[in-house]
């Protein structure tokens, strides 16, 4: 399936810029931590470009305001006080250290590695145009692409984690022990304990726990849900699992029968059910 091998490759590539953010961090730490804190996020191409250009405090220290104000306005900044306290953090910002026994090759190996993100960057843009081009063509695509948080980004993961074999799966039980998204309970005399279920595709199951942390904003229940769960002393983790494992088996159905997910279709299911979890956010 030519979704699925794409989709693995885009995975690569986001392994790959994982790895080399994480080398580019530790080399900024060693000369020029400054970086790291005027911007959210390294892996995008406004941090790429602007430390391309100042290279290190000193020279970006040395730049005009006007030329700095023109930079963050070429990249797309409209947020004027976004722009004035970074202005003034670089202003006020001293230099870790003016060794050039530290500050030479930690530059030039920040600049290689900038150099390389800048790379995966454009690639995976490539592959996520190329990956939504080939999932529209899909039958299956519209009842992922509709899903509350899915996006570009998840439908075709989440297309791909089906499949298009409906023989594939015989219950949602299925999926959700094949992707590790069912828990283990293991026992030792009179003790047991509840875990991941280790043995399974790691990306698969990361599709579903991404996907379904994107809900808890984008569906009212999913969001109830998570809520109950955190206030029943579940992890984070343990509550977005949780969310995935309720989310499988709704997404099988419509998978099954080849229906889209309706939001307003499963709140009034969940209130003919007198749920929970609408008792619980009425109250609230």
């Amino acid at each position: 399936m030519l979704l699925a091998s794409l989709v693995e490759q885009r995975r690569n590539l986001v392994d790959d810029k994982i790895r080399i953010t994480n080398r580019l961090r530790v080399a900024l730490k060693q000369y020029y931590p400054q970086m790291l804190e005027w911007f959210d996020h390294i892996d995008t191409p406004l941090f790429c470009d602007f430390l391309k250009r100042w290279p290190t405090l000193l020279q970006v220290k040395r730049a005009r305001k006007s030329s700095l104000s023109k930079f963050f306005h070429d990249h797309n900044m409209r947020f004027e006080y976004v722009l004035e306290r970074r202005l003034k953090a670089i202003k006020s910002a001293t230099p870790l250290t003016l060794d050039e026994a530290v500050v030479v090759p930690h530059r030039l190996q920040a600049l290689v590695y900038v150099e390389q993100l800048r790379v995966m960057i454009d690639a995976i843009k490539r592959f996520d145009i190329e990956i939504e081009s080939v999932a529209k063509q899909h039958k299956d695509y519209a009842l992922f692409s509709a899903l509350p948080g899915a996006g570009p980004s998840l439908a075709p993961r989440l297309l791909v984690a089906f499949g298009e074999q409906r023989e594939r799966y015989n219950s949602a039980a299925d999926i959700q022990k094949y992707s590790g998204i069912a828990p283990v309970t293991e026992r030792s005399g009179k003790k047991h304990w509840v875990h991941w279920r280790w043995q399974c595709p790691t990306f698969l199951r990361q599709t579903f726990v991404e996907w379904a942390s994107q809900t808890i904003n984008k569906s009212f229940w999913a969001g109830a849900y998570y809520r109950q769960q955190r206030e029943k002393g579940a992890t984070y983790q343990a509550a977005v699992r949780s969310l995935a494992f309720k989310w499988i088996r709704i997404l099988f159905r419509c998978w099954q029968t080849h229906t889209p997910y309706d939001e307003m279709v499963y709140l009034k299911a969940l209130e003919r059910r007198d749920s929970p979890l609408l008792i619980t956010t009425k109250m609230a």
